[in-house]
């Protein structure tokens, strides 16, 4: 049984071209930057979680996009209808349309005309695809209803939203944040994450103004007020100013704006200048209005409101106002960078301090570390230098799995080396598999290379199904979850996958090598110290109905507890204000309760976290959108900071409304979606009454772990959806290595006993089971003693999760599957009973019975 050169070739290839790139992540950076271009010096990123920072989730006010469309749209209308001399004409918008009443019924057709030339208008929005942007229809006669088309909106809205995308990133390059990623996410928001920034304040504010800056005629005192005309308040007085409605400039038309001091007052101000043909607008307006007032509009505030002296011919000006420095730079920043299409919104925020982030990355490190030690030990104990085998496969796994994560871009984050650790303890399985597979082999006489090729062969249908058990549960992690647990996800599937390789192909290769090299006539993998006995027969099914009603018990009681007292939903889902406070010395919780009593954002929770200097803080979700939860953010940093001078802030999460609703739809259908998968693939495979079996085991599986989360009052968050979704995946795998040893038992003893064949199957699969779990057990046990609050909703409930799985497999679904078996058998013989019947009195058999 030789292995052909070419496949080893390949191997070879694959490894060092998979290591190679996971290699710059050991060096220093002046060793990277010194390597030569030709080899790969990308590094995994780090999330925020694991250095600090600050991540920001912006959604795209389109609505407020749409409302300026149609006001850009009914003044279009009314310059048409000028211009077709229709005088007696009213032009109102309502709802999503602007409505055109002339008064004139024999004007209405002359109207429709005239305003029908503005679907082909560049004036208003230009034409998509083909279709006309606006949509012009008469519903009654003398009434014209000019519509946005939804094609027209739809593009409009996109071409919004990459706009914002280039000036947020435009932004924060004016400020000078280092590695900043801006990217688009769905439809309409923006997510902006920010290395080292520890007080999103103003980045916030930054990011929120939308800059809009526009230069208005001031209309005279005693004007009389028209529709082309509005009202707006002063930036920093109570005065009000009523402006031409349509602006002379933009702020699109600047070249440049920088800070500078009035020479006069010696005050901050901006000073601006404009391009060339911005120069030339306002160097004949000012010409043509000299004594006039000049309204310099930003966000729909009036900044000042000079008087024209004199033409300003050379294209450039200052606006004025009472700005700190620090607010003449950041609106000169705005200016530069230029003015959102639409407002935007802070709908999510979290934040990570420094000390955290280094703190995570150790605790992660050593748990990790600690994890695969304890996997490579008992691998040693159970198979003994065999088991070094199983353990270098793994070390190669994990140097794939950070090989393709430099590859391919990917952050790390602190649920990500999570995903790394449990995909140790997974991909274990399929060497114990493989392992056990080649000592039954063995047991039953055959040679070393027959066991050994039998052994692989055998094993290898279980390792699929198992595997793409769990990768359908990592699918949908990755596609309902978000941030940090979204890495969960890539990190476990990239390691699933790489075990396929390594478990598989190159254990394979090594252990055909030293067979061919030693020669023995069996190929015995014992363990040095015997941890369970061989040829068990433990009549488990004598234990079925006592099993089923624990099982039933418990998930009763589990209902029960997430009735009362309830899961201890964490901010993911039911949204609101959380923070993480560091203190100088003990903090004083009655101080920082009142305090915060008084800054009216409304229930306020305090607790001890892990020291008596560092107190965990909550708050309600805040009626009034998302704007109110981040003004509760800052009422309350101010507070704390007040009652306790020198507190650091090392962890601020806000959630707002929309995101957490839609954070919990998305868990709950990811829960579903998953279920609904392992049904349909073990069906599949298998035949429903397995299928059916499963998925009642794993609705029993998942209630005992909520009633857990609800027992031991841990946050339930999008954390807590990821040890669902992997337990899920998980005891499904275990499910299929005994249902795949029980169709294999069918087909070799016919003869047998379904209660028979079923408790010889899972004596047989015992030992698996047994060391799957222990393996996945240790490589998660470091991470829930030490892997901190960030792991903790993950590691403490999946170690919970891995034994009611393992038990569950013996004590539910094998007896599920006896009573359907049994259910089958009787109807079966019923059938044929019926059949023999009628076939005696010749007479065809009744419906009911034919079915």
């Amino acid at each position: 049984m030789r292995i052909p050169r070419w496949k080893l070739i390949t191997y070879i290839v694959v490894i060092v071209v998979g290591i190679i790139p996971a290699l710059p992540n050991l060096l220093t950076p002046e060793v990277r930057n010194a390597l030569p271009d030709w080899l790969p010096k990308k590094t995994v990123t780090l999330g925020l979680d694991l250095r600090g920072g600050s991540h920001l989730v912006l959604e795209v006010d389109w609505r407020t996009l749409v409302q300026e469309r149609l006001q850009a749209l009914a003044d279009d209308a009314r310059a048409k209808l000028r211009e077709a001399k229709i005088a007696d004409a009213t032009v109102a918008i309502e709802n999503e349309s602007v409505t055109v009443t002339v008064a004139d019924r024999a004007k209405s057709s002359d109207a429709a005309r005239a305003l029908r030339t503005l679907s082909g208008s560049q004036s208003a929005l230009p034409i998509y695809g083909g279709q006309p942007a606006i949509e012009v229809a008469t519903p009654s006669e003398g009434v014209v209803r000019l519509t946005l088309s939804e094609s027209g909106v739809r593009e409009r809205v996109n071409a919004a939203i990459e706009q914002s995308l280039e000036i947020v990133r435009r932004r924060i390059d004016e400020i000078g944040v280092a590695e900043p990623t801006i990217q688009r996410v769905g439809d309409d928001r923006i997510l902006v994450q920010l290395p080292g920034v520890q007080d999103p304040s103003r980045i916030k504010a930054l990011l929120g103004s939308t800059a809009k800056l526009t230069f208005h005629v001031v209309a005279p005192p005693n004007s009389r007020r028209s529709h082309m005309q509005l009202t707006l308040p002063a930036a920093d007085s109570p005065t009000q100013y009523t402006i031409e409605r349509r602006p002379i400039l933009t702020g699109d038309r600047l070249m440049d704006a920088a800070p500078t001091f009035d020479q006069r007052t010696g005050r901050p101000v901006i000073s601006f200048r404009f391009d060339t043909t911005g120069a030339r607008i306002f160097g004949s307006f000012t010409q043509s209005h000299v004594g006039s007032e000049l309204a310099i509009v930003l966000d729909g505030k009036v900044l000042s409101a000079p008087v024209i002296q004199e033409p300003i011919l050379g294209g450039s000006g200052q606006i004025s106002g009472r700005f700190t420095v620090e607010e003449a730079k950041d609106l000169a920043a705005l200016l530069r960078a230029g003015a959102l299409p639409a407002p935007l919104t802070v709908i999510e925020e979290r934040t990570v301090g420094a000390d955290l982030g280094s703190d995570a990355i150790s605790a992660g490190s050593w748990t990790g570390l600690f994890g695969f030690v304890l996997v490579f030990v008992f691998m040693m104990a159970l198979y003994g230098w065999w088991g070094l085998i199983a353990n270098f496969a793994l070390a190669l796994n994990v140097a794939l799995t950070f090989g393709a994560l430099s590859l391919l871009g990917a952050t790390l984050t602190l649920p990500g080396i999570a995903g790394i650790v449990l995909g140790i303890g997974l991909a274990v399985d399929a060497n114990v598999l493989i392992n056990e597979r080649i000592r039954e082999e063995t047991r039953n006489g055959r040679s070393a290379f027959m066991a050994l090729d039998a052994g692989f062969k055998r094993a290898y249908a279980t390792i699929v199904d198992s595997n793409v058990t769990t990768l359908i549960a990592t699918l949908l992690l990755f596609m309902f979850g978000s941030g940090p647990v979204r890495g969960f996800a890539i990190t476990m599937g990239i390691g699933i996958l790489f075990s396929m390789f390594t478990a598989v192909s190159v254990v394979r290769v090594i252990m055909q090598y030293v067979v061919q090299w030693k020669r023995p006539k069996q190929l015995r993998i014992e363990p040095p110290v015997r941890l369970f006995p061989d040829g068990t027969k433990i009549q488990f099914m004598r234990a079925r109905y006592f099993g089923i009603g624990m099982s039933i018990l418990l998930s009763l009681a589990s209902v029960v507890l997430f009735i009362n007292p309830g899961l201890n939903y964490g901010i993911d889902f039911r949204g609101g204000i959380q923070m993480e406070v560091a203190t100088q010395g003990p903090a004083d919780l009655a101080k920082l309760r009142s305090t915060l009593d008084t800054v009216g954002v409304g229930e306020v929770s305090l607790q001890e976290f892990g020291s008596a200097s560092r107190v965990l803080i909550r708050a309600e979700r805040q009626t009034g959108g998302e704007e109110a939860q981040d003004a509760a953010v800052e009422k309350m940093k101010k507070a704390i900071s007040g009652a306790q001078p020198g507190a650091t802030f090392e962890r601020t999460e806000m959630v707002g409304p929309k995101v957490s609703g839609e954070l919990a739809e998305a868990g709950v259908l990811s829960v579903v979606l998953a279920s609904l998968a392992m049904l349909a693939y073990i069906w599949f495979r298998f035949d429903w009454p397995f299928a059916v079996g499963a998925i009642a085991t794993l609705i029993l599986d998942v209630t005992k772990t909520v009633g857990f989360f609800a027992l031991t009052g841990m946050d339930f968050n999008l954390t807590a959806i990821a040890a669902l979704l992997t337990l899920i995946g998980y005891s499904v795998n275990d499910k299929v290595v005994v249902y795949d040893r029980m169709r294999e038992n069918m087909r070799l003893y016919k003869q047998m006993s379904l209660r028979d064949l079923i408790d010889k199957s899972i004596n047989e699969t015992l030992a698996r089971s047994l060391y799957t779990s222990v393996t996945a057990f240790l490589s998660l046990l470091p991470m829930a003693i030490a892997g901190g609050s960030a792991v903790e909703s993950f590691a403490v409930p999946m170690l919970f999760g891995i034994f009611i799985a393992a038990s569950s497999s013996v004590f539910i679904a094998a007896p599920i599957l006896l009573f359907l078996g049994d259910w089958r058998q009787k109807r079966r013989t019923r059938i044929e009973a019926a059949a023999e019947a009628v076939a005696t009195a010749g007479a065809p058999p009744p419906e009911g019975e034919r079915r």
